[in-house]
């Protein structure tokens, strides 16, 4: 049973990531990219899950809280850089998430299970946390992943695809076949699960 805060911690976190300066067209509407992208990850959930955890349905809508407040440009080019953005990231989002949980009233036992589940500390073991992990591959190949095909090139693309599959559950890889994706993007998958 979903806890009463429950609305209003969504509510809140949909209104800060709803301040996203970056849009995306849905229909002809601009809409801020950071809220569609946790609206998507949370709609995976549900087809991932029969019954996830008000902590896992909390940290899906909350994992990539404001986002654009840590531009990937801040952190140097190479590996290592983008390993430091993301431990960065994954902090920010947490404390940012943890602070509205708080604000709503949750107490100091559901806030550390979501930012477990968003600093990704319970992975491998977790179903809870492979869920997240799968809806977060899954939003990122059917909504960002042709945007960096040609600054990635097939060789790039091909070895990110491989990384990306790996961190996935069996049934999240099931469900890559039922995305909407174009020719480009299906043949590279393709190439990178042989």
């Amino acid at each position: 049973m979903v806890d009463a805060r429950f609305d209003q911690a969504i509510t809140l976190i949909d209104q800060a990531n709803g301040e996203d300066p970056r849009t995306e067209l849905v229909d002809g509407q601009p809409q801020p990219k950071e809220l569609l992208f946790s609206q998507r990850v949370s709609a995976w959930i549900g087809k991932l899950m029969d019954d996830p955890s008000e902590a896992l349905l909390l940290a899906a809508r909350g994992h990539t809280i404001r986002r654009w407040q840590i531009p990937r440009d801040t952190y140097s080019k190479d590996n290592l850089g983008y390993h430091e953005w993301r431990d960065a990231l994954a902090t920010f989002h947490a404390e940012e998430t943890a602070a509205i949980l708080r604000d709503v009233g949750y107490n100091e036992e559901m806030i550390p299970t979501v930012s477990a589940l968003i600093l990704r500390k319970n992975l491998p073991g977790d179903a809870a946390a492979h869920a997240l992990e799968d809806a977060d591959c899954l939003v990122f190949l059917e909504t960002k992943l042709a945007d960096y095909l040609d600054e990635w090139g097939d060789d790039k693309t091909i070895n990110i695809l491989r990384r990306t599959v790996k961190k996935m559950t069996a049934k999240g890889v099931g469900f890559v076949s039922q995305l909407d994706l174009d020719g480009r993007c299906l043949k590279l998958i393709e190439e990178a699960t042989k």
